[in-house]
């Protein structure tokens, strides 16, 4: 299997875009950064020598939640699968700024920038070119609540776009046509999001966007507009040095090849040969914790995981296509806007009617669910006189109005909203909202591993199997899905990811705060002192969390991976240049360094006070989740530069479908977070009254 060294120059960078840079970029105190091990300006030969392609990428600080497909993340991987198709380890050499990429390609740093470059006359003196990946076009984007111009004439107010990027080359033309429209000029580090944000709040009038960028800001926010298209479409390529000839006509006939099909967006229906030959799997889910979903930056989910496999497999691509509903599903399969669903499908005679089914992948049990206290149940006839509350499409519905035929049982079927998922749900009856829900196993597996207050009361009925959902023409994909999971169904790979998702305890109880020893508040003391200074965080509050991520074990492991006392994970240590992390002393670096990695996420003009409970929710969720939250406070009329009774109110929100499909980083489990703060502030302040008395 192909080896994937990554190797950072530098940490904080940009999301990448066509034109130049696209998000927030702030430049972190780090330790001193590994250089490349191998620096050569070879063509294809030389490359084939040292048996390393390396590819050139801008790091980005700031990721989102794919829906449609991730543009960036499949050009990346259609890169990886060059490489390996020559035999070639793949190097992922990243730099700072997206206009260090054609510098660093010059200098021999690595061998081909896969970042979808605008092709400019300016930099084909510089690079060579490879035949288009895709086309953009400058957009004009205005707010959703103001009426879009009929054409360029009727043009007006400040139009901003990014410095040094043709955005603004393009803004400049525009307003030398058209005397009421004002250039405004930004800075290159402000993020997209800030942008948009400052567009709907009425700071600009008009905003000049590249449409990649700005399809995927549609994918989630309906505040904004495309307006008119300000310029013709521009071609996008991978760049090489001008004398690396061989490696520039591989690379032309590979990408002939991927692209054949052309317009990958349209809907289509696609057997098994035409997957391989478009390079993509569409996997149509949704967007909660038990299928996919983003944690600290790192795209997750028991389906993912079992689709990315399957796609690796193939040697294609897994784009995820998000539905906005579970009734959307299948309509959608239909359609051709994906070529299978994998959302824990129960196989039904009536969805049979519409769909294939892959053989069963897993199998769950329809469990009533109610809080802790709820009296035990026994059987259905407890159910007599009691209300449960569950989707109309859910299979749970259909199994309840079976029991309703029952002699002797009356109980009441409350309809939920249909995009409420089973897990908000839950949490409603947790919160004492409902009195019981119904839930598959698994589901309520997951949530057991986070909190406590719940019980599965008895099972409605027994195992029912799970399977995919695939069009009904695809027989070959049909037949590929089928031997795949009959090989990892209980696997190793299989058993490990069910584990991680369904039983492994994700929290650990509270303990009362009391000193380590006199004058002491942990094992770690002067090793936390040392580092807080330093970064200048208060050591109590670095020392109480170190204690709720890992009770002060230095080989503690998380469910996702993250390792050691401030559990950083493995990924992000190697950022800093860190690889033990059961070491103590390496840990509590590498997470105090992030820790303020993280907090200059937030502005600068935030009151301390009120900063570092912001920090905290990033360092715990990720920092993406905490700044939609953020937005979902202003939204809200909250304040959202205070995360107490504010940000943190709007963060329990982002659990909810119906705000989370409007986040940049989609959903997010609330609870963690907002537990997760409160718990380190009430540990912060009973260690700060221990040592003054």
């Amino acid at each position: 299997m192909t080896r994937l060294r990554l190797l950072s120059v530098v940490l904080a960078a940009t999301v990448l875009s066509a034109c130049g840079p696209g998000d927030a970029r702030v430049d972190v105190a780090t330790p001193p950064e590994p250089t490349p091990t191998l620096q050569h300006q070879g063509d294809l030969d030389v490359i084939r020598e040292h048996g390393v392609l390396r590819l050139l990428l801008e790091r980005q600080s700031d990721s989102y939640l794919p829906r449609f497909g991730d543009a960036l993340y499949a050009e990346q991987q259609l890169a990886r699968r060059f490489g390996e198709r020559l035999g070639l380890d793949v190097e992922y050499i990243y730099v700072e700024r997206f206009t260090d990429l054609i510098p660093a390609l010059q200098a021999g740093q690595g061998d081909l920038v896969a970042a979808n470059l605008t092709v400019t006359a300016a930099r084909e003196v510089e690079v060579a070119f490879t035949r288009p990946i895709g086309y953009s076009r400058d957009t004009l984007v205005v707010a959703a609540n103001h009426e879009l111009p009929a054409d360029h004439s009727q043009l007006q107010g400040n139009m901003a776009a990014r410095e040094g990027t043709t955005l603004l080359e393009a803004a400049v033309r525009l307003s030398k046509k058209h005397e009421a429209l004002r250039v405004t000029p930004v800075s290159a580090d402000i993020a997209n999001e800030t942008l948009f944000d400052q567009l709907v709040d009425g700071e600009v009038d008009l905003l000049v966007q590249d449409s990649n960028v700005l399809a995927t800001a549609l994918a989630y926010r309906d505040d904004i507009q495309a307006g008119p298209v300000v310029g013709e479409p521009v071609p996008l390529a991978w760049a090489v040095r001008r004398d690396a000839t061989a490696l520039l006509t591989a690379l032309n006939d590979y990408l002939h090849e991927y692209r054949l099909l052309g317009e990958n967006h349209l809907p289509y229906v696609a057997d098994l040969a035409e997957i391989r030959e478009r390079g993509r799997l569409r996997m149509i889910t949704r967007n909660n914790a038990a299928t996919y979903f983003l944690w600290r930056g790192q795209l997750m989910g028991f389906e993912y995981e079992l689709g990315e496999r399957f796609a690796d497999q193939l040697g294609v691509n897994l784009d995820v296509i998000v539905a906005p509903s579970h009734e959307q599903m299948l309509p959608m399969l239909l359609a051709g806007e994906g070529d299978f669903i994998a959302a824990y499908l129960v196989p039904t005679e009536e969805r049979k009617t519409a769909a294939t089914f892959t053989r069963p992948y897993h199998f769950a049990s329809e469990v009533v669910v109610g809080r802790k206290a709820e009296p035990p149940m026994a059987s259905v006839m407890d159910l007599q006189g009691r209300s449960v509350v569950v989707r109309r499409s859910s299979a749970y519905w259909h199994t309840l109005k079976r029991l309703q035929d029952m002699p002797d049982l009356d109980f009441t079927i409350v309809p939920a909203p249909s995009d409420m998922e089973t897990q908000e749900l839950i949490q409603a009856v947790a919160d004492g909202r409902y009195a019981l829900t119904v839930a598959d196993s698994h589901i309520l597996e997951i949530e057991m591993t986070w909190r406590d207050d719940i019980v599965g009361l008895f099972n409605l009925t027994e195992e029912q199997a799970h399977a995919w959902a695939i069009h009904p023409d695809n027989t070959q994909l049909l037949e590929a899905m089928n031997d795949y999971l009959a090989k990892a169904y209980r696997g190793l790979h299989y058993n490990l990811s069910y584990a991680r998702y369904f039983q492994d305890p994700h929290f650990k109880p509270e303990q009362q705060a009391e000193l380590f020893s006199p004058g002491r508040i942990s094992p770690h003391d002067e090793l936390v002192r040392k580092y807080a200074t330093d970064y200048d965080f208060d050591w109590r509050l670095v020392v109480a969390q170190m204690y709720q991520e890992s009770r002060f074990d230095p080989e503690a492991r998380s469910w996702m991976g993250a390792v050691g006392l401030m559990q950083v994970l493995p990924r992000t240590a190697r950022q800093y240049g860190f690889t033990d992390l059961t070491d103590p002393e390496t840990s509590i670096q590498a997470g105090v360094i992030h820790m303020d990695w993280v907090r200059d996420r937030f502005p600068d003009d935030l009151a301390a006070d009120d900063r570092i409970w912001l920090v905290l929710a990033g360092y715990n969720a990720g920092h993406g989740h905490v700044r939609d939250a953020r937005r979902l406070a202003k939204r809200l009329g909250l304040d959202p530069d205070q995360w107490f009774d504010n940000v943190e109110k709007a963060m329990l929100k982002l659990s909810e479908p119906e705000y989370a499909r409007q986040a940049r980083h989609g959903y997010v489990r609330g609870h963690e977070p907002v537990k997760y703060v409160r718990s380190i502030r009430q540990r912060y302040l009973a260690y700060a009254n221990l040592l003054a008395n």
